[in-house]
């Protein structure tokens, strides 16, 4: 799980950081987009390396999209970019994609075994 919060965080604030220098980007709303698709592959890495059944994978994968989410959204608030109540928005929907990456990344290899 430690590697995929890793990956996921380093993601997360290198979305943060090209929005914040190329508004555009930002203006076009693709925030939420990556954001919350960050917070799946986030949540697929962690799930990962997570041995054993579908709920621990899940969990793994929601706490690290979660906390992945949240930490990058620090940063943009930090920045200036999003008011600091979109915390909540970030983390709670990293959090349900992380559990939905972990969950995906669980199914999708199984049938390829």
């Amino acid at each position: 799980m430690i590697k995929g919060l890793g990956i996921g965080t380093a993601l997360q604030i290198l979305m943060v950081v090209v929005g914040h220098y190329f508004p555009a980007l930002q203006a076009a709303g693709l925030f939420p987009i990556a954001g919350t698709l960050i917070g799946g592959i986030t949540g697929w890495l962690a799930g990962a390396g997570t041995p054993g059944a579908m709920g621990p994978k899940a969990s793994n994968g929601a706490i690290a999209g979660g906390v992945a989410g949240a930490i990058g959204s620090l940063v943009s608030t930090a920045l200036g970019d999003v008011p600091l109540s979109n915390i909540a928005i970030a983390g709670g929907s990293t959090l349900v994609t992380g559990a939905i990456g972990a969950v995906l990344g669980r199914a999708l290899g199984a049938k390829a075994s």
